[in-house]
């Protein structure tokens, strides 16, 4: 299993972070699962985050091998109208990869045409936004995430977390997704 977490210019930690916390802990913990975890990006290079984080990607577009799990954080709308990232990610879909975003990457996957005629959330400040960038989107408000099969949307930030637990139970087993949820402690209620 290839799992690729993209990075971008103004991407927001935790949306990608979240995710790679699980997911790799996933594959560290338990190797004879055969889960790959690796971040990527457009170049090779630094990438300055939202909040400031600077990160290198381990591969690159072109260096990254198949995947079959792309994860896509929210961040800067950049994305939604360069054309070279939008035909990067249907070639994705194409290629059968499972899709998932976390905040307003389901923006980006929308703007892609991913998501027409399904349904989807995204942080709760873009969901007007979300069905104006494809056709006959069902904007879910109040679900953390929304699995339709090959695009899973997560809601913002910390629903990321959420989502690739989903992941981990939908790709091996809830059993094992409760192992993950237990190694890195995370527990959903919050504190205030």
């Amino acid at each position: 299993m290839i799992i690729g977490v993209a990075l971008f210019e103004g991407a927001e930690e935790l949306d990608w972070a979240g995710p790679w916390e699980v997911l790799a802990a996933w594959a560290e913990q338990w190797p004879d699962d055969g889960v790959r975890v690796f971040t990527l990006a457009r170049e090779d290079g630094p990438i300055t985050c939202a909040k400031g984080l600077r990160v290198l990607p381990h591969e690159t577009w072109e260096t990254a091998p198949p995947l079959d799990v792309l994860v896509y954080p929210g961040g800067t709308r950049k994305e939604l109208a360069d054309a070279a990232v939008l035909d990067w990610i249907r070639g994705q879909a194409g290629n059968g990869a499972l899709m998932t975003s976390v905040c307003t990457g389901s923006l980006v996957y929308a703007a892609a045409g991913l998501l027409d005629g399904k349904p989807a959330t995204t942080h709760w400040g873009s969901l007007d936004l979300l069905p104006t960038l494809g056709k006959e989107i069902e904007v879910r408000p109040d679900d953390r995430f929304v699995d339709t099969g090959q695009v899973i949307t997560a809601a913002g930030v910390s629903a990321g977390i959420d989502m690739a637990l989903h992941l981990v139970a939908r790709l091996h087993s809830p059993e094992r997704a409760r192992e993950v949820r237990r190694y890195i402690q995370y527990d959903p209620e919050p504190p205030v």
